[in-house]
């Protein structure tokens, strides 16, 4: 039979492998965090009809003569090339910004994505649409995240609380006025809180002295108070300060209180001594949270408070071609792809993180048509290889007649 039949017929096979891998690119022009693949073609062994001569004395060398076999499918390549950003303004859309891949637990088995269209279940945690368990590292009761942990299930649950905090610091900035006449009482208030989260006032008087300043604090309801006294040099900054902390009261749930006053002034013609803040708090329940660039989840709480509840964790590969699709818009690695390096987002050459946004397929519809024309005519034209073939086939049976 003739070689060129054969060739036709891998021609064929080549050209429908390239029209599949075309119709699932436009099947997935708006599937998020898709990735387009493309077909390349190299040809068959080939026949040797003479071998290539050396050159000789009175006679140049020869070249080979071939004859193709036909043409087959090199491999299937995915394009990683970024998508374009789609907003959608739902705090759990999250989008890449370079390179990485979510980490999602499915079934046990790690798996990787680009897709970032992710919602919470009844339990809260953060699930793909398929349920897929997204990974990354939980935060402590005081907001800390240790990168160096396992990964786990990220879990926002309603339920999230952040415990209250007895205040175990205050601090008071301005300007005593140096000119204040002596027996001038300036009373500033500030609310402290105890162990279970319940706010107390704290009374604070600065009252002037021939020399200076009579500090007194008290806690309204304890036996948490104390006494001091404060002097300035001329040029207004601080001369003397006396003032211990501030003693525990076991009763009232409060803990020993250290005000800092060193931050004042004593300027003429000023009075604008105040606190400036404390460091304890009431208890309160999530309310909403939103992530940051890096990938940390910051819940924002009934009680005013931001903290950080989690981070998103990110994975790349030495070659990300090597990854194997397994559906559902998931990779695992292969032997090809090199292992996992997972790591937060913005470090370790892994991309940023964006918020209420995702990322769309990066499949190039005029491209694609194009592709599709070029191998509907690469079909026709090995179809007709095929024709002229079975036509020359034809005429050799006709010389019997």
């Amino acid at each position: 039979m003739l070689r060129s039949l054969f060739s036709g017929i891998s021609g064929l096979r080549a050209h429908q492998t390239m029209l599949d891998v075309t119709g699932n690119n436009i099947a997935n022009v708006n599937t998020a965090g898709y990735k387009a693949a493309q077909v390349q073609f190299q040809d068959t062994l080939s026949q040797v009809l003479t071998n290539a001569g050396a050159a000789q004395e009175g006679i140049g060398g020869t070249n080979p003569a071939q004859v193709g076999l036909g043409v087959k499918v090199a491999g299937v390549t995915t394009n990683f090339q970024q998508g374009a950003a789609q907003l959608t303004n739902r705090q759990t859309d999250m989008m890449i910004s370079g390179d990485g891949f979510f980490v999602i637990n499915k079934g046990g088995q790690q798996l990787y994505s680009r897709a970032g269209a992710f919602s919470f279940d009844a339990l809260g945690q953060l699930v793909t649409p398929d349920g897929g368990l997204v990974q990354g590292w939980a935060a402590d009761a005081s907001g800390n995240i240790d990168l160096n942990s396992m990964l786990t299930d990220l879990r926002l649950p309603v339920s999230t609380l952040m415990g209250a905090r007895a205040t175990t610091t205050a601090t008071f900035e301005g300007n005593l006025p140096y000119d204040a006449e002596v027996g001038a009482v300036l009373n500033r208030q500030i609310d402290v809180y105890d162990a279970t989260g319940e706010p107390r006032s704290m009374e604070v008087s600065f009252t002037r002295t021939a020399t200076g300043w009579n500090i007194s604090a008290a806690v309204t309801g304890t036996t948490s108070a104390q006494t001091g006294t404060l002097t300035f040099n001329t040029d207004g900054s601080i001369d003397t300060l006396t003032f211990a902390a501030m003693p525990a009261d076991a009763a009232a749930g409060l803990s020993a209180l250290t005000v800092d006053f060193s931050s004042l002034t004593g300027f003429a013609g000023l009075e604008t001594v105040a606190a400036n803040g404390q460091n304890g708090r009431s208890a309160g329940s999530l309310q909403s949270f939103a992530i940051n660039s890096d990938g940390t989840l910051i819940g924002s709480f009934s009680n005013g408070l931001k903290q950080a509840i989690g981070r998103v964790a990110l994975a790349n590969f030495s070659n990300p071609p090597g990854l194997s699709k397994v559906g559902s818009s998931l990779y695992e690695p292969t032997v090809n792809s090199g292992d996992a390096q997972v790591g937060a987002a913005g470090t370790g050459g892994r991309g940023v993180l964006s918020g209420g946004s995702l990322e769309m397929s990066n499949v190039d519809l005029s491209a694609e048509f194009t592709n599709l024309i070029v191998a509907q005519r690469g079909f026709q034209a090995n179809s007709r290889v095929i024709t002229t073939s079975d036509e020359v086939l034809q005429e050799l049976v006709n010389l019997k007649r």
